[in-house]
């Protein structure tokens, strides 16, 4: 490129990051006044809608046009944007119309991303798989930072183990196999070399990874189906609250109306089944199982028993004007049962 466009460039890229004055953006390029006219005026004809405005607080600021011109990103924003986008592709937005307008979009960043980028964006998105969409109510998201989700995709490409670092534990040192995106939160599946054990950890929890020096082959996995593992870890011990749930149905009744990501169902008898769920929040279980429609015993906790008890009370008492009817408890269990 000649200097002149190097330039032209250095500007669009300070424009597009805030206004400035001519004066910050001649000193910035080490211009003159002039050059900077012109510089500006290059840019409105290649379509980029430049305002200026005069006075002790005017400037140059880059506004909206007609059309929309390229952008300039720089590294960080360029690797954000092409692994949102990516996800995106793989459905986690959980918009059916925008497929091929996102495809088209990352095939333009692909071409375009330096090959140490490039990288990056490859092993994450090569790495990841995304969970089931669900409806009703969602869990607070859990942001991770780029680096560290960056660091894990690395490390599950190139077959090297990784250094975790969570809250009241050591330092561990996990064989990395794959990333699981479900309901804006990260999961890593990982080997646990001290307790050759696996799990599903949550990204969120890692203050700090690092690669490891040691390589691995790869080991028998848990489950052919990586995000049922995820759906099943998470279900059992990956909640700030945890339920077990006797449902009065078929399990095979109570799998196909329940999404995988509410619990695991195991079956009692023909007739009856155990459901282990969770959630952050015991009004967050409360939605999920009146969604199921159908009779249920809550074997535990005792305060979501406690909490569905006054739901109850409530509902009682919005359709029965002398608030005479309530909740019966089991005669069998003293617990409570509701349904339809």
């Amino acid at each position: 490129m000649t200097p002149t466009t190097v330039r032209v460039l250095r500007l669009l890229a300070l424009l597009q990051d805030r206004a400035h004055t001519g004066r910050e953006l001649a000193e910035r390029l080490s211009i003159t006044d002039r050059t900077l006219r012109n510089d500006i005026q290059r840019l409105r004809e290649l379509g980029y809608p430049v305002q200026a405005q005069r006075g002790a607080i005017g400037g140059y600021r880059l506004g909206r046009g007609t059309t929309m011109p390229p952008l300039l990103l720089d590294d960080d924003e360029a690797v954000a944007v092409a692994v949102a986008v990516g996800l995106a592709e793989d459905g986690a937005t959980g918009i059916a119309d925008i497929t091929d307008n996102v495809t088209r979009a990352l095939a333009k960043l692909d071409q375009i991303l330096p090959k140490r980028l490039q990288r990056k964006v490859t092993a994450l998105r090569e790495a990841t798989a995304i969970g089931p969409a669900t409806t009703g109510s969602r869990e607070p998201d859990a942001p991770v930072p780029a680096a560290i989700l960056t660091t894990l995709a690395g490390a599950i490409r190139d077959g090297a183990t990784v250094l975790i670092d969570q809250p009241d534990l050591d330092r561990e040192e996990v064989e990395p196999y794959r990333l699981i995106n479900w309901q804006r939160r990260w999961y890593l599946v990982a080997y646990h070399l001290e307790t050759h054990s696996w799990s599903a950890i949550p990204v969120a929890k890692v203050q700090q990874a690092s690669t490891g020096t040691r390589r691995f082959a790869a080991r028998a996995l848990p489950d052919d189906d990586l995000v049922a593992f995820v759906m099943r870890h998470i279900a059992s011990t990956g909640w700030q609250v945890h339920a077990r749930v006797t449902v009065l149905a078929p399990a095979e009744t109570v799998i196909a109306r329940i999404n995988p990501a509410v619990g695991v169902v195991e079956a009692v008898d023909a007739d009856t089944c155990v459901l282990l769920t969770g959630a952050d929040a015991l009004e967050t279980v409360a939605i999920y199982l009146s969604m199921l429609m159908m009779d249920f015993r809550v074997d535990g906790p005792p305060e979501l028993v406690a909490h569905i008890r006054t739901l109850a009370r409530r509902y009682t008492e919005a359709v029965t004007p002398d608030n005479t009817s309530a909740a019966t408890p089991s005669p069998k269990s003293g617990r409570l049962i509701t349904g339809n």
